[in-house]
């Protein structure tokens, strides 16, 4: 039986044009690119916003609900908006976790988000190519600011969906979950690269290290495998046999890719049909979620 696997795209990323000049910025352009996403296939879609006079990362609710209700206009879609990363250049300084989530409790009591971003844990941000002599940073998230992304999420039912940058991401994410009965299951979106030193190539064997970690801590949590400055096309098939999904796009693409966002859906869902999957539709990704909630 062909099995439905979520495809999501990531729009653009905080780095905007700096590091992939193909990305969206302003916000017809990111839903543009978000509608044509989801009708190659992505019926997930993940965008951060931007201040179109300085090409900022900006993180405000209004602008990210025009991102939203522009693209579902037109298309059934999850969309969902990004969080400051915290501690590095792309974000100013750290914030209270109050501020940090305020854009995404504004949406989410307007009930314009489904899933969220709550990345359970902070992680080096340094690049493999030591000889460049960039200095990195640590993305921060501390334990109050995954609380206050959860609180948000369980008071107004909306998915977490977490970053698993370290296998240690998972466990803390799966104890500060059984805090919130009222919950929606967290996707655990494993993250590798090709770029950064943290995490793991994209190789089926350290996928499998995930798994083993997923099961014993989250066990039937739905998983994606992901990145950033990295192709997860090799991880494709093997996440979709071992019931996995996939995110791609200009966020988490190799840096300075010459593919475009909708190319990316286009060669994920080719990938993903090959491998004996079809991409899931918004709808279906919502009942087979919703079902996960009600065990």
């Amino acid at each position: 039986m062909t099995r439905d696997v979520w495809i999501e795209v990531a729009l653009n990323g905080p780095w905007g044009r700096e590091r992939q000049p193909l990305a969206p910025l302003g916000v017809a352009e990111i839903v543009a690119e978000g509608i044509a996403c989801a009708r190659a296939g992505a019926a997930i879609v993940h965008a951060h916003a931007f201040d179109e006079a300085t090409g900022r990362q900006r993180d405000d609710w209004e602008t990210y609900a025009r991102i939203i209700e522009g693209i579902r206009s037109k298309v059934d879609a999850i969309v969902y908006p990004t969080i400051p990363i915290a501690g590095s250049g792309y974000a100013g300084e750290l914030r209270g976790a109050a501020e940090r989530y305020a854009h995404l409790s504004e949406l989410a009591r307007r009930g314009l988000v489904e899933w969220a971003v709550v990345d359970p844990g902070s992680v080096n941000f340094t690049r493999l190519d030591a000889a460049r002599g960039e200095p990195g940073f640590v993305y921060l998230n501390p334990e109050d600011h995954v609380a206050e992304g959860l609180r948000i999420c369980e008071a107004h039912g909306v998915r977490p969906s977490y970053a698993v940058y370290e296998l240690g991401f998972t466990r803390l994410g799966a104890l500060m979950a059984a805090r919130h009965p009222r919950l929606p299951t967290p996707v655990y979106r494993f993250m590798f690269s090709d770029e950064f030193a943290w995490g793991a190539p994209p190789r089926p064997a350290f996928l499998d290290a995930h798994l083993a970690l997923l099961a014993e801590a989250a066990k039937g949590a739905p998983w994606m495998v992901a990145g950033l400055g990295v192709d997860v096309t090799p991880l494709i098939e093997p996440a979709t046999a071992r019931g996995g999904h996939v995110r791609v796009g200009l966020e988490d693409a190799p840096w300075g890719t010459t593919r475009a966002n909708v190319a990316w859906v286009e060669h994920a869902a080719r990938e993903v049909s090959r491998a004996g999957g079809r991409p899931a539709e918004a709808r279906r990704i919502r009942e087979t979620a919703g079902a996960l909630d009600a065990r």
